[in-house]
């Protein structure tokens, strides 16, 4: 395999020591996420704790032999870990611990995202896109664009590509079909058991869903449940919080923004809010999501009936109050 000619872009990866980095990093190593003609440099961000860890994550990638890798950068810095970098992977965050409110996990991850977007603002490059997964990741995305003021709005996403990815096998289990077959599926509002997984808009095999699965009240409930509650099940069953589905989201996500989405399909993304669908402007809220590669916009002219708004609503107010709970960080 020859050398790659073109000079590497930077990636940066927080939480690297962690069990959904240590699912993704080498996929990206690997080319799977920028491609087989780009190659990388990995800047790895982990707190001090982790950093033997962290270390013998960066040994397993050095022995994997990537032709892709052009280095890999270990540091508890983020001004050092954001140096350059093209690509933020916003993967750690503060967890849940037992008696902690959701209101207390947003202040507590507020302590890593708002110095992780100054370090963004201050050192990445002027093409930075930014992906943020550690939860709650809308809320978490908001605070971190929040201290970037100078890195542009259509620069921010988070992470619903993991739920979409969810719906989509659901719909074609269902419907007895390969999940290739199943497009057009979006995740509306909050990463959260409020977010709306929208089945009223999928295609199975260019049909439109309902009309395949006839069968309204599993698509209205069970199949929506199924959805929101899937990281709970997981967690259930294994003991531990999506780490591989996780990162195929990551890669899903980048993928669709960076190479585009098919022609007449979109992506599911946590976006800044410009008020489309009537959310409040600037709500950090998943919408379905066309991308030329270049740019992208909210896919428009949805139509949604009462019972599909009133979830809308419900994950509206979710977000709402998230951000009201959040005021006092985003300055």
């Amino acid at each position: 395999m020859p050398e790659p000619s073109s000079a590497p872009v930077h990636v940066t990866v927080t939480g690297a020591a962690g069990q959904v980095a240590y699912a993704t990093l080498f996929r990206i190593a690997a080319g799977e996420m920028l491609g087989p003609d780009t190659p990388v440099v990995l800047r790895l961000l982990e707190v001090e704790p982790a950093m033997d860890a962290l270390e013998g994550v960066a040994m397993e990638l050095q022995d994997g032999a990537f032709p892709l890798l052009a280095d890999v950068v270990t540091t508890s810095s983020a001004e050092t870990a954001f140096e350059g970098t093209s690509w933020a992977l916003l993967l750690g965050a503060s967890p849940r611990t037992a008696g902690m409110e959701r209101g207390d996990l947003l202040t507590a991850n507020a302590g890593l995202f708002a110095p992780q977007g100054r370090a963004i603002a201050a050192g990445a490059a002027a093409d930075v896109r930014v992906l943020v997964v550690g939860n709650p990741c809308n809320t978490n995305c908001l605070i971190a664009a929040s201290h970037a003021p100078d890195v542009p709005r259509d620069r921010w996403f988070a992470m619903t590509r993991l739920d979409e990815n969810r719906a989509k096998a659901q719909l074609a289990h269902r419907a007895g079909v390969s999940v290739a077959q199943v497009t057009n599926t979006a995740i509306w509002g909050n990463h959260s058991a409020t977010q709306y997984p929208d089945a009223a808009h999928a295609l199975i095999g260019g049909r439109p869903a309902p009309e395949v699965i006839a069968d309204d009240a599993w698509l209205d409930g069970e199949f929506v449940s199924v959805v929101q509650q899937r990281g709970a099940a997981i967690v259930a069953a294994r003991g531990k919080s999506s780490a591989g589905s996780a990162a195929s989201g990551v890669i899903d996500s980048v993928r669709s923004i960076a190479e585009g989405t098919p022609e007449g399909d979109w992506t599911s993304l946590g976006v800044i809010s410009g008020g489309e669908y009537g959310v409040p402007e600037g709500l950090v809220f998943s919408y379905p999501v066309e991308s030329d590669g270049r740019g992208w916009k909210v896919a428009e002219g949805l139509k949604h009936d009462a019972a599909a708004q009133r979830r809308l609503d419900a994950t509206i107010e979710e977000l709402v109050k998230e951000r009201e709970g959040v005021a006092d960080l985003l300055k």
